[in-house]
């Protein structure tokens, strides 16, 4: 396929240069006639007899005839090649029989007959160059031999050939036919050249556009955010990974000012900050398109051209948002196996005791009819007691890990059960609403007793974020996120006090709550359980607007 779209090309332009060649030969032709009709004013001044001069008419008339004819030969001739030829031919034909006409004035137009040799070589070669230069040495010396001889009846033999001997003439021959052949030589040589360093050229174009094809391949293949920029922060490029990291399509950013699409980009273009790049990359947070920011991890160079100058800078970035959130998770596992550790050693220090003493406050309650002053401190010490055992209870779940045994657990079935088990509770409000969008056969694969740890703390969550009314919502259905899995989905929501912005990335840390009561553990031993499972958690919330929980569970 090259070759051929190679050839076609080659004759495609040939054409194109066989058309210039008829527009040349006529604007030269015209150039003749206004020549000729200069010397028919003036003809007396040069002594040009008016037969001379009719011939020039007529050889006028000739080329214009022939040009119109060469037009035409397109049609005819499909052969591109024997056209040229044809063309050649019949120039030099033409050219012989002006020559023949003015040895009796001071112009030489066998010069002509270079032109011809000159540009028949760009179309046939060095070799084609050679056959019309032997063409026209033909018709040069077969013209010089007739006139010496006086054998053409309408040039006179007064001419200026009849004056020269045979030895003038031959040399006259010798030196045309010479100079023919060197001409067509070194046209040749040099039309070569031009075809070889040509041909170089293509070549290196090639390479250079096989190298930026494989350049633009590379850098629109890494997932990696690359984007250049003038010297003047016009975005000038923006590939793939740039567009899907930022969700901004090329169209929105190219050819537009970095400071309107990524202010956020600024404080980094400071020429020192370029010249001396820190050894770790910068860190910005841009508002992502759907919401929320987005964590980038940002290098920037400049970009230099040929001769070493800048001529802008290179922004290099990478969307290190789950990256940060695996830190925060690895930073909570962390604290959470702190955690563990001090609870199984609380536990085990603190549990003994903390039951004899509840043993003995229930047998002295039970037996003392205590009354007044004594009653209410009586109900402070169970109280304590029940939220010391609370806490207790809260830190072994701290500390258990997820259990081996799993079963397929219907969470239909155990949010009925928290659902029933919390209206007992000293939490509940009567004029809660509760909706129920509870789907059949939603089943998780994991530990029935974890699972109700989990769904009871989230509506437990819910009931005391909410005043005396409100709008309880407790949902369950099987779903497909973004990775193709399928998982179990626990939604709770309320209409209660919703939580602050600032504390929305801090819900699961231990011991962060905002409540008077509450250990700041419930949502903590959530996160525990669900990551114990590779399950994932996401909480939306708003303030004085409500909240809606998440929990995806696997199902196998």
């Amino acid at each position: 396929m090259p070759v051929l779209y190679n050839e076609a090309l080659i004759k495609e332009k040939n054409k194109r240069r066989l058309f210039f060649l008829i527009v040349s030969r006529v604007i030269l032709v015209t150039v003749f006639l206004g020549t000729t009709i200069f010397l028919d004013i003036r003809k007396h001044e040069f002594s040009i007899s008016q037969i001379t001069i009719n011939f020039f008419y007529i050889s006028t008339a000739a080329f214009y005839f022939f040009s119109v004819v060469y037009i035409f030969l397109f049609k005819f001739i499909k052969n591109l090649k024997v056209n040229i030829y044809l063309q050649l031919i019949i120039d030099i034909i033409l050219i012989t029989f002006l020559v023949g006409l003015t040895d009796n004035i001071q112009i030489d137009y066998s010069l002509f007959y270079t032109l011809v040799i000159i540009y028949s070589v760009p179309f046939l070669g060095r070799n084609g160059g050679l056959i019309i230069a032997s063409v026209a040495s033909t018709f040069y010396a077969a013209l010089v031999g007739l006139k010496y001889l006086d054998l053409i009846p309408f040039v006179s033999s007064a001419g200026y050939y009849y004056n020269l001997n045979i030895y003038d003439v031959l040399t006259n021959i010798l030196i045309h036919i010479v100079s023919f052949y060197v001409l067509a030589f070194l046209a040749g040589f040099a039309v070569e050249q031009e075809k070889k360093t040509r041909s170089l050229l293509e070549e290196k174009e090639s390479d250079f556009k096989q190298l930026d094809l494989l350049f633009r391949s590379i850098i629109e293949s890494v997932y990696t955010g690359v984007m250049t920029v003038d010297l003047n922060n016009f975005i000038k490029t923006f590939n793939n990974a740039a567009e899907e990291i930022t969700g901004i399509s090329k169209l929105e950013v190219l050819d537009k000012k970095m400071d309107d699409i990524f202010p956020e980009f600024l404080p980094f273009m400071n020429t020192d900050i370029i010249d001396k790049p820190p050894k770790n990359r910068n860190e910005v947070l841009i508002d992502g398109l759907k919401g929320g920011k987005l964590n980038l991890g940002l290098s920037v160079s400049p970009l230099k051209g040929r001769s070493e100058n800048q001529i802008g800078n290179i922004l290099i970035f990478q969307d290190l948002t789950q990256i940060t959130e695996m830190e925060k998770k690895l930073e909570m596992n962390r604290k959470m196996a702190i955690i563990g550790e001090m609870a199984a050693g609380w536990a085990h220090e603190v549990r003994n005791p903390l039951a004899a003493i509840t043993g003995s406050i229930e047998l002295l309650n039970k037996n003392l009819k205590v009354e007044g002053t004594n009653k209410r401190l009586m109900d402070i010490i169970l109280r304590s007691k029940d939220q010391l055992d609370s806490f207790a209870r809260d830190f072994l779940l701290l500390a258990r890990s997820v259990p081996e045994k799993r079963e397929s657990v219907d969470l239909k079935t155990v949010a009925e059960e928290v659902l029933e088990h919390i209206k007992l509770s000293s939490e509940w409000k009567e004029k809660i609403r509760i909706e129920k969008k509870l789907s059949q056969n939603t089943k998780a694969f994991a530990n029935k007793e974890q699972v109700h740890q989990i769904i009871n703390n989230l509506v437990l969550n819910a009931v005391q974020s909410m005043e005396e009314n409100g709008a309880l919502s407790v949902g369950t259905k099987t779903v497909e996120l973004d990775d193709g899995v399928e998982y179990a989905e626990i939604k709770i929501a309320d209409t209660g006090c919703g939580i602050k912005k600032d504390d929305l990335n801090r819900v699961f840390e231990p011991f962060f709550t905002n409540k008077t009561k509450g250990t700041g553990l419930g949502l903590t031993i959530v996160n525990h359980i669900v990551d114990g499972y590779n399950g994932k958690i996401k909480i939306k919330s708003k303030e004085n607007e409500g909240t809606v929980c998440y929990v995806w569970l696997p199902v196998k």
